[in-house]
C-alpha cells in the first residue's frame, strides 16, 4: 500500500526549505509517494530584492511546484513547514491554509495525519508556539496530529522538541545534520502512521517509544530535570 504525503512549506531564505526536503526524504524512505510543494510568495519583488539571501533562495527554488488545494485533496497525510513569525506561521502559509475551507466543509481533511516543523533565528524565538498555533487549524479540520514526541534518539540529538522539528540560527548556516536527521525521522514517522491507519492497524509507535527511544529517555531524564 502506497501512502501519499504532501509536504507543504514556506521558506524565505532557505532554512525551512531544507527541513522540508528532509521531511520528504524521510517519508519516501518509509515507502510514501511525496509531493514537495512551496506556497505562493506574497511579498513584493521590491522587498525580496532588498535581502540578497531571500532573492537567491526565491530564484533557486522557482522550479519547485507551487502548492494548490488539490495537493491536500490528493494526500493521505500532510506535513506543513514555516518560519516562525512572532510565534505564529508566516502569512504565506496561512494564506494557503485559508484556501482549504471547501475541503474542510466536505470533511476531506478529517482523520488524516498531519505534522508541522519550523525555524527561528533565536533559540527562544517562538518555535513551539508556531507549531501549536498551526495545531489550532488541525483541530478544526479534525486531522490527527502527529508530533515527533520523545520517540527516537534523533529528536534528542536535534534539541528535544517533541512538538515537531525546529532549528535556530541564521539562515545562512542552514539546519545542522542533527536537525535534518530529526526532520527525516519526522517524515518517516508521519508516513508509517499514515500507512498503519490506512491498513486499519494500531500505530504502535504512537502509543509508546521503541526500544532505542526508551534507552535514550532513560539516559537523558533525571528526577532533577
Amino acid at each position: 500500500m502506497t501512502v501519499k504525503v504532501a509536504v507543504v512549506y514556506y521558506s524565505a531564505t532557505g532554512s525551512v526549505h531544507s527541513l522540508a526536503q528532509a521531511v520528504a526524504e524521510g517519508a519516501v524512505s518509509a515507502g510514501a509517494e511525496v509531493r514537495l510543494r512551496r506556497v505562493a510568495e506574497l511579498a513584493p519583488d521590491s522587498a525580496i530584492d532588498r535581502n540578497p539571501s531571500w532573492r537567491q533562495h526565491a530564484d533557486a527554488t522557482a522550479s519547485i511546484p507551487e502548492a494548490s488545494v488539490e495537493d491536500l485533496a490528493w494526500a493521505d497525510a500532510f506535513a506543513f513547514g514555516t518560519p516562525t513569525r512572532f510565534g505564529a506561521p508566516a502569512a504565506q502559509l496561512k494564506q494557503f491554509i485559508d484556501q482549504a475551507g471547501g475541503l474542510w466543509r466536505e470533511g476531506r481533511l478529517a482523520d488524516k495525519p498531519v505534522t508541522a516543523f519550523t525555524s527561528a533565528y533565536n533559540r527562544h524565538g517562538g518555535s513551539e508556539a508556531t507549531i501549536l498555533s498551526l495545531a489550532n487549524v488541525f483541530y478544526h479540520w479534525g486531522a490527527l496530529i502527529v508530533p515527533t514526541g520523545f520517540t527516537d534518539p534523533a529528536v534528542y540529538a536535534a534539541g528535544g522538541n517533541p512538538y515537531g522539528t525546529s532549528m535556530t540560527g541564521p539562515a545562512s548556516d542552514g539546519p545542522d545534520a542533527a536537525a535534518l536527521e530529526a526532520a527525516r525521522y519526522q517524515g518517516r514517522r508521519l508516513a508509517r502512521i499514515a500507512i498503519r491507519l490506512l491498513k486499519g492497524d494500531r500505530p504502535a509507535d504512537a502509543i509508546a517509544p521503541d526500544g532505542n527511544a526508551r534507552d535514550a529517555l532513560a539516559a537523558t531524564t533525571s528526577p532533577s530535570a
